[in-house]
């Protein structure tokens, strides 16, 4: 399986790339985004294109990858409306657009989040706007996933880029062997990263994924049926 990574650079992206690397079921990853990641592998070509929200130049080596992890996201805490919708809706549009016409009928997996709105009518501004973002994928001809996480736990040296995020790991950590009690609420990076690669690799009963699926996914893909570090 080849898979084209948008978002690499995230917490999210940070983990589901080192996943793939991982897994002998993904056998090349591209990473694209406005920055490179700096990763050396075999695996590994990086594309940064002058527009993030053009691809089209780029359609023809898109069209060589089988699925497409779309982890790139901004928080919308402090963040003017429009440049929230411009990024977490237009942007992601544009992207899966382009690949639908380059890769029709490929897996494309949405990593959106816990609360999203599916109806587009509720008060609050993120979970509408991420809500009518899994609206309009389920519409392209793209075999589309939503993955809503909830708190996500960030492993094996993995960092968020946005420093509210930061501190409030700081605060949350010694709470983490409770919380994984709470597979509704609570996952890993590393599983989070494994059920992207299951899901891709061998599809999903649902077209959204909440908390639990990813945890019950994520978890059974590992030797052993339980996550730990490698």
């Amino acid at each position: 399986m080849k898979v084209v990574l948008f978002g690499a650079t995230g917490m999210v992206g940070q983990g589901a790339l080192r996943e793939c690397l991982l897994d002998d079921r993904v056998e090349r990853v591209l990473t694209v985004g406005r920055t490179a990641t700096g990763t050396q592998h075999p695996k590994v070509t990086e594309l940064v294109p002058e527009d993030l929200g053009d691809l089209s130049p780029h359609a023809e080596e898109l069209a060589e990858y089988d699925a497409c992890f779309f982890c790139l996201g901004v928080s919308s805490a402090g963040m003017p409306a429009e440049e929230y919708e411009r990024i977490t809706y237009a942007l992601t549009l544009s992207v899966a657009r382009t690949y639908a016409q380059a890769r029709p009928n490929a897996t494309f997996l949405y990593v959106s989040g816990a609360g999203t709105d599916s109806t587009e009518r509720g008060r609050v501004r993120w979970a509408r706007v991420k809500g009518a973002t899994e609206n309009a994928l389920a519409r392209l001809p793209l075999d589309a996933y939503a993955f809503r996480p909830g708190f996500i736990q960030p492993q094996h040296g993995i960092t968020s880029k946005t420093p509210l995020y930061r501190g409030i790991y700081r605060v949350t950590t010694p709470l983490f062997p409770l919380l994984q009690r709470f597979p509704a609420m609570f996952i890993t990076t590393e599983v989070l990263g494994r059920a992207m690669i299951s899901v891709a690799a061998d599809g999903y009963p649902r077209r959204i994924l909440e908390s639990r699926d990813l945890n019950d996914v994520g978890r059974r893909d590992r030797p052993g049926g339980s996550p730990g570090p490698r």
